[in-house]
């Protein structure tokens, strides 16, 4: 999984936009800012009970703009899967405690044509971070010794970090908000060759660290070990603990972070992974166990919708406290930068604990988070606490910005009476390199007099990492494949390139086809004495190589 939130970080860029200007040019009402001592302001200003809280006030009055953009949300709905290809969606809105819209469109598999229900089920990849994170809050208003701040170290004893300061001090918050570190891709890399989430969490240790609480990393593995110090402290599995004290209480009946439960619910939304420009085929199954917390709920839209409904409710439920407001409002808060500046009229992105809080144009706080498999899943969910309002697309088809483009054109057309851009365009602009083929030998072909790699017994063996674990090189028909993983079932084809340099196409989550790198094999007294798998070595935001790909011959 390499995505966080796509739709705050499109926020977090300066719009320019053309409003209706009707509200804007009220003068000065009841609720209304002075632009100086005894002058009415010409710009409608909304105050609230501190300046923080001033906005832009809504083009009509709450109900008729919401109504009215209820009217058209279908249609972007169905214009958004046109102009795509993507082949279903679920979408729901919540407003004082109540889903006020559920529906569905397009087909939940594109080989049967079977259609998408308000039943069907939905991986809902990272989305699944923001309602780990109430499942967290939730915890902390059962037992108020743990807290955000309550360091993992002291709920999980054996776990370690790189760095041990940071193993001795990191919070669960820390966790939370990805600033322990952990670079982005940490953990997704051994997830990819099928390791579970015990042996990924007993390796973190070897991950070098970026500096502390001063960097965000967006980390699947990061979230999940705070996730899990949560769950330790009551002595049960993640599974358990969230089963307990959200789904079951919120009657989210639907929800579960179990893969084989998913698989095995007929109802379901295949993952379609993208091919081409608007072609999407059911080619894979992502299966993201290891990373429940993070990214492994599979759900519904109406399932979801209960969730946004309590959120917005500040922890209340039919009325009733649920959720103790101190831990959530503190989980929906900004806790780091997220996404920096370039230019000085942008503003910055900032995340909380598992949630993107942002603003839109006018003013309102926005919070927000995506979730994406680039093997075939896209959700987006996004709250206005201010309007009481939220809503929550579900999509079957790999990340290309749809759920984003509806989410915003909908809270456009409420806050403003009318989208601010083309959304679907913009945002498939954005991702545009989210489904691009990863490695450093993509898209490149051998230099021209390349030479001759070296017979193919020098190379075949095993190889092992610290991190990785074996790597073993075998040979047939005078072919050389290279296995991995904890059962061996990760496998490549490993091709000759130049000299000892040769290629491997790295496949799964985070390698997408098209995929490709290099092998750079090393010799000591002329025999092959190790091999260093270039994908393996390095992280996207972190392209200095970590040496955990470095593999050393071991027979």
């Amino acid at each position: 999984m390499r995505i966080g939130d796509m739709n705050r970080s499109v926020l977090a860029r300066r719009a320019i936009v053309a409003v209706a200007l009707t509200a804007l040019t009220l003068g000065a009402t009841a609720g209304c800012a002075a632009a100086s001592a005894g002058a009415a302001s010409t710009i409608a200003v909304d105050t609230g009970q501190a300046p923080n809280q001033d906005v832009i006030p809504l083009y009509t009055g709450r109900g008729a703009a919401i109504q009215a953009a209820l009217k058209k949300l279908p249609g972007e709905v169905e214009d958004a899967l046109k102009r795509t290809g993507v082949p279903g969606a679920q979408v729901a809105v919540v407003s004082k405690g109540k889903t006020i819209y559920q529906g569905s469109f397009g087909v939940r598999d594109v080989r049967t044509g079977q259609k998408v229900d308000d039943k069907t089920l939905f991986l809902i990849a990272s989305l699944s971070k923001p309602i780990s994170a109430t499942v967290a809050a939730k915890a902390m208003t059962e037992d108020k010794s743990l807290s955000w701040s309550t360091p993992v170290r002291d709920l999980m004893p054996g776990f370690t970090m790189n760095d041990p300061y940071v193993t001795d001090n990191a919070q669960i918050g820390d966790y939370f908000a990805h600033r322990t570190g952990i670079p982005t891709g940490g953990g997704d890399d051994l997830e990819d060759l099928g390791y579970d989430r015990a042996y990924i969490l007993d390796h973190l240790h070897d991950i070098p660290l970026a500096p502390f609480r001063i960097t965000y990393q967006y980390s699947n593995f990061g979230l999940t070990t705070g996730a899990e110090a949560v769950a330790a402290s009551r002595g049960e599995s993640w599974e358990q603990t969230a089963d307990d004290l959200l789904f079951k209480p919120l009657g989210m009946t639907s929800t579960t972070s179990s893969h084989a439960v998913f698989l095995a619910t007929p109802d379901r939304a295949v993952q379609h992974a993208r091919i081409g420009k608007d072609s999407f085929e059911p080619l894979f199954d992502r299966d993201p166990d290891a990373e429940a917390p993070a990214g492994g709920i599979a759900s519904t839209a109406g399932d979801v919708a209960k969730w946004m409904a309590m959120v917005l409710a500040n922890g209340k439920v039919a009325g009733k406290p649920f959720i103790d407001p101190a831990p959530l409002t503190q989980a929906f808060s900004a806790q780091i930068v997220s996404s920096h500046n370039t230019t000085l009229d942008q503003r910055p992105g900032h995340y909380g604990f598992g949630i993107n809080v942002g603003s839109g144009a006018g003013g309102r706080v926005v919070l927000s988070h995506s979730g994406a498999f680039g093997l075939g899943t896209a959700t987006a969910a996004s709250m206005v606490p201010d309007l009481d309002l939220g809503i929550v697309v579900l999509t079957n088809g790999a990340p290309i910005g749809v759920p984003e483009a509806v989410t915003q054109e909908f809270l456009d057309n409420v806050m403003y009476g009318a989208p601010t851009r083309d959304w679907v365009g913009t945002m498939s602009g954005f991702f545009a390199n989210y489904n691009a083929p990863s490695g450093d030998l993509a898209g490149e072909k051998p230099p021209a007099g390349a030479a001759a790699p070296g017979p193919t017994t020098d190379y075949t063996g095993t190889y092992s990492s610290p991190y990785f674990g074996t790597l073993t090189i075998t040979e047939k028909n005078g072919k050389l494949q290279g296995t991995m993983g904890p059962t061996g079932g990760y496998t490549f084809a490993i091709d000759p390139w130049n000299g000892d340099t040769l290629s491997f196409a790295p496949h799964g989550e985070n390698a997408l086809p098209g995929s490709l790198s290099s092998a750079v094999f090393t010799r000591t007294a002329g025999k092959v004495a190790g091999v260093t798998l270039t994908y393996f070595n390095s992280y996207p935001q972190v392209p200095t190589p970590t040496g955990l790909g470095v593999f050393t011959r071991t027979g």
